[in-house]
């Protein structure tokens, strides 16, 4: 039978189940991914599990998130990290050395391997023709440790690409033009596989842009073939021997169809406050700006800051505009210094940061109150920026840079000026000195874990109760994010190897009084959350998932979930269930009581659960879509628990 590449990858992989469309499977893990932000939580659960060393071909820490260092506590994090990665065999990326996606495509991506990554953004190595998937760190944690992922068998969505792009845009234009036809669900519980002739047109790096935004669709991963192009960025970065060739056959066959002419796509952008509000540029020009941001994983390459250098070359930025540049690899960042890119940028007015996530994770460059702030990041999620009334638009780096020049949103294709054709070095530079190898394993199982005062292990989880009667604390509306449920930052995230002190902020965004509510009933049997559709959209972070069942977060009953949040709730002993009848979700009210009987029966017995609310005489039906693997879990109170019974 004829298969795409995404079917051949999923194929090669399969440890258990089969490859029908909703039903769980198992893959083997190749690669893994973590960053500082999710990775301290990843290293204490490894810990926990005794873990000698990591079973994985190639596991790499990234510490790209937490690099201000304002105290002790994220200087002391990155040391326990350095000597994790030391102890358990994995590579580490220090600090500066840039944002782990792209680095990872540089120097440890390779076509036809798995990667699982505790980011969401990991689907970005997509572009290499790699199986590349975000989840919760403790799904890192087990495959680390040798274990499969069990994720439901996606749909695989085939987007046939022809044309080639027109002068002044580029690839972030492609995928905002994606997310202005489907939204922010639009991906979910599929793979989205980009084949055709308009390939031949896009570099790997522009290729890493869209897939990296295949996140904000919701989707399980985005694939794209690995061929001559993909070849090519190898040869580049000196790894040619790691190439190849991954194609789809003649004949293969997709789930879903559609089709992109890149020829049509004209520059797009993301209005405040979501990825998914998607216009073309022109729609919304003249709008006054504060700030144009460069960078993030969904813009990394040379060419996305050598044409926005190419851009404003001697000229000057408007006044009052922030002009802020963030590289996201050392090496990267060699290269534009020694093609005068950065001397352009900064004669022109524009402020350089170190190479990291920076802002794009609220670690920085918080825009003004109100103020409009044009960014060439993945998400504009309200509060994510740093700044709880922000206005976020994403676009491109030619609209960025043409909207630093005038001081307002600007269509590129208007500047005066002729197109600047950038491309990428034949020989980037090559830089693995801020990348440390893994330690021979004799040498490694001598090292001891440097852990700072700020560490504090995962406190005791206890089982599911068979009845529980349940305050609503919270009734939220559609698409609410882990960055409302647990926002980022420099304000919060130094905490996240502290359950206790981050479990403060939770879902601060949405109710300031949550946590105080939340601790007053936390030892009278926990409460409930209520929401609508796309419940945990956004970021992989478990903290969103932990940090509530800590303060007594049992169920939450929503119209539907995104897909990483879902399993972190699993994973730590939240019960996700759905309405069987949508329209319950009006019948609800904060501080309503939802009664729960011989639940534990119910959950073994099959998919429906009955709910009572109290005092109203209103039964409500919902369901669960939890594999009986995963019902396991969910009684024992989590994976951790239910590990720790399987070793015994």
């Amino acid at each position: 039978m004829a298969m795409n590449v995404s079917q051949k990858l999923i194929k090669d992989h399969l440890v258990s189940g089969e490859m029908k469309p909703g039903s769980e499977i198992g893959l083997k893990i190749d690669q893994t991914l973590t960053q500082d932000a999710t990775g301290t939580m990843v290293m204490l659960e490894l810990e926990a599990m005794k873990l000698d060393r990591a079973k994985t071909e190639v596991s790499a820490q990234y510490v790209d998130h937490n690099i201000i260092q304002e105290d002790s506590k994220n200087p002391d994090d990155h040391l326990f990290l350095q000597s994790a990665t030391k102890r358990f065999g994995l590579f580490y990326s220090r600090p500066g050395n840039g944002v782990s996606h792209p680095v990872h495509m540089q120097r440890l991506a390779k076509p036809g391997k798995t990667l699982l990554g505790s980011d969401s953004h990991t689907c970005a190595n997509g572009s290499m023709g790699m199986l590349a998937m975000g989840a919760g760190g403790i799904d890192v944690a087990m495959a680390i440790a040798g274990e499969p992922i069990y994720i439901k068998m996606p749909k695989v969505w085939g987007i046939k690409l022809t044309g080639k792009l027109p002068e002044w845009v580029s690839a972030k234009d492609v995928i905002l033009e994606l997310l202005r036809r489907h939204d922010v669900k639009g991906g979910v519980g599929k793979i989205i596989e980009y084949y055709g002739p308009g390939l031949e047109n896009l570099t790997a790096m522009d290729r890493h842009v869209i897939a990296n935004m295949g996140a904000e669709l919701g989707a399980t991963t985005t694939v794209f073939p690995s061929d001559q192009e993909v070849k090519r960025f190898l040869k580049s970065q000196e790894r040619e021997e790691d190439w190849t060739e991954l194609l789809a056959d003649d004949g293969a066959e997709y789930d879903l169809h559609e089709e992109i002419n890149l020829s049509e796509i004209e520059p797009m952008i993301a209005k405040p406050s979501s990825p998914g509000n998607v216009v073309p540029v022109r729609e919304v020009e003249g709008e006054p700006i504060y700030q144009s941001y460069i960078g993030s994983s969904a813009n990394p390459g040379f060419r996305d800051f050598a044409i926005a250098a190419e851009i404003v070359k001697g000229k000057k930025i408007a006044q009052g505009v922030s002009f802020d540049i963030n590289p996201t690899s050392r090496q990267m960042l060699t290269d534009l210094v020694e093609d005068g890119h950065i001397g352009s940028l900064l004669t022109a007015g524009a402020r350089l940061h170190q190479a990291g996530c920076n802002g794009c994770i609220g670690m920085g460059q918080a825009p003004a109150t109100g103020r409009n702030s044009l960014r060439t990041t993945p998400r504009n999620f309200p509060g994510r920026s740093g700044t709880k009334e922000d206005s976020v638009f994403l676009c491109s780096p030619e609209t960025a840079a043409a909207s630093a020049l005038t001081g307002k949103i600007t269509d590129p294709r208007k500047l005066d000026m002729d197109y600047p054709i950038v491309k990428d070095k034949d020989h980037p530079t090559v830089d693995d000195a801020l990348l440390e190898q893994p330690l021979p394993e004799e040498e490694a199982k001598q090292v001891e874990l440097a852990k700072g005062p700020n560490i504090a292990s995962i406190p005791e989880m206890n089982e599911l109760p068979n009845e529980m009667e349940l305050p609503i604390l919270l009734k939220m509306g559609d698409n609410i994010s882990t960055d409302e449920i647990l926002a980022g930052g420099a304000r919060v995230l130094p905490y996240r190897s502290n359950l206790p002190e981050i479990s403060k902020f939770t879902f601060e965004i949405v109710d300031e009084n949550y946590y105080d509510r939340a601790m007053d009933i936390k030892d009278k049997g926990g409460h409930a959350i209520v929401g609508g559709f796309n419940y945990g959209q956004g970021s992989s972070r478990e903290h969103a998932a932990l940090a509530p069942r800590y303060l007594g977060l049992r169920i939450a009953l929503v119209k539907d979930f995104a897909r990483i949040h879902w399993q972190n709730l699993v994973n730590f002993g939240v019960l996700p269930l759905t309405f069987s009848n949508e329209e319950d979700f009006d019948a609800l009210d904060d501080q309503d009581i939802l009664q729960l009987s011989n639940l534990r029966e119910q959950l073994k017995s099959g998919k429906e659960i009955t709910v009572t609310v109290k005092g109203k005489n209103k039964e409500i039906k919902a369901k669960h879509t939890m594999s009986e693997r995963q019902v396991e879990m969910m009684l024992k109170g989590g994976l951790i628990n239910w590990e720790r019974d399987r070793q015994k």
